[in-house]
């Protein structure tokens, strides 16, 4: 393993609040990919919401903080197209201006990626051993479709585990109304496209829904939680690491 490649998992805020079991899957397969995987202590929030919500010194302040934590890794991976999307495509405009910080925000982005696109895109994971006997719906999240291009590389590890029987959805890239603040500022609309999003889901007849963003699985996981449903929730990594036994999102506490 001298020769690995030296990984940085970035751990994701809601991640380490309401589901740490993705970052045991991520960590799971990464070294299954051949990674030397490390999760520094010192990290922080990405900073997008401070980003989105105006707040550029705050934003700033975390990017820096971010950037100087993971430099040394050979790449910085992370189990949320959201906040990978922040690192690779907001950092280098955020800290522009800066003389030294702005490069140095340029070589992190080049190093950040998606935890599923960089499995198959840059260590060439075509297949996973794993299983999973039930009947499974993708939701591509907004940030990981629109910001990183993520579209077919979980849908190839998906089709890859035993037993899974994979659903398109009719409308998958529609947004399923999260978006971080956008929810807190305009509950109603937010609640009308989960609504729509669980509506997808139901025609699907998908007893279990994933993807690739903990923001939106939490969001459509308490929507469906209201409506009743019995539709599983969970992170595309906690299936492909084998870890799809364990209670989904919503529905019991994690040891």
């Amino acid at each position: 393993m001298s020769d690995a490649p030296r990984v940085g998992l970035f751990a994701t805020c809601l991640m380490n609040l309401f589901r740490p079991s993705v970052g045991f899957a991520s960590v799971k397969l990464l070294e299954a990919a051949g990674c030397r995987v490390e999760v520094p202590l010192a990290q922080t929030c990405c900073g997008q919401p401070a980003y989105n919500s105006g707040d550029y010194a705050a934003a700033q302040a975390l990017a820096r903080q971010v950037v100087e934590v993971f430099e040394g890794f050979d790449y910085v991976v992370g189990p949320s197209g959201s906040c990978m999307s922040t690192l690779r495509n907001d950092y280098p405009r955020l800290l522009a201006d800066d003389p030294v910080w702005g490069p140095r925000a340029q070589t992190l982005a080049a190093r950040s990626h998606e935890l599923i696109a960089f499995l198959v895109d840059v260590r060439g994971v075509q297949a996973v051993e794993a299983a999973y006997p039930g009947r499974v719906a993708l939701h591509d999240s907004c940030s990981g479709l629109r910001g990183l291009g993520i579209k077919q590389q979980p849908r190839l590890l998906l089709d890859s585990v035993d037993g899974l029987n994979r659903c398109e959805l009719a409308d998958p890239e529609v947004c399923c109304g999260f978006g971080g603040t956008f929810c807190v500022k305009y509950p109603p609309i937010s609640g009308r496209l989960a609504d729509d999003k669980l509506a997808d889901v139901a025609s699907s007849g998908a007893d279990t829904l994933v993807g690739g963003d903990l923001g939106c699985l939490l969001h459509l996981a308490g929507r469906l939680k209201r409506q009743g449903s019995p539709v599983k929730v969970l992170h595309t990594a906690e299936i492909l690491a084998q870890m799809g036994d364990t209670p989904g999102i919503g529905d019991g506490h994690e040891d």
